[in-house]
């Protein structure tokens, strides 16, 4: 397997949390993708604009800093970014019938990290 950039799958990483942004990010990187890290959705929304090699969103919920939660970053990203999967987590309850945008994905916190992996890699191979 190459080690250049192309080959490194890009996840947006959104998550609140500094330990459980620092356990996801460190999970990612050990399988192979490349993690770009946002505290909260506008940082996200600046990432997005600013790059083009994202290959999937992956959103925590419940943001208490930002203009939005998880949900409206993830629904917004579906609009503007459609070729950008996106992964929802959350510990706070399943979401609702109008929460997630169309193809996206949820998993309940905690994860296991392999599971969090596995969605990843199907996601990418059915966007690529």
């Amino acid at each position: 397997m190459s080690d250049s950039p192309s080959d490194q799958p890009v996840v947006l990483l959104v998550e609140d949390d500094g330990l459980l942004l620092m356990e996801a990010s460190d999970t990612l990187a050990d399988a192979g993708f490349t993690v770009v890290e946002a505290t909260h959705a506008d940082k996200a929304l600046k990432v997005l604009e600013n790059r083009d090699d994202v290959g999937v969103l992956m959103t925590d919920v419940d943001m208490p800093q930002g203009s939005m939660d998880g949900f409206a970053l993830a629904r917004l990203v579906a609009y503007r970014w459609p070729s950008i999967p996106v992964l929802v987590v959350s510990g706070m309850g399943t979401p609702g019938p109008n929460d997630m945008p169309e193809g996206a994905r949820f998993i309940p916190k905690p994860y296991e990290p392999t599971t969090l992996v596995r969605t990843l890699q199907a996601f990418l191979r059915r966007a690529a």
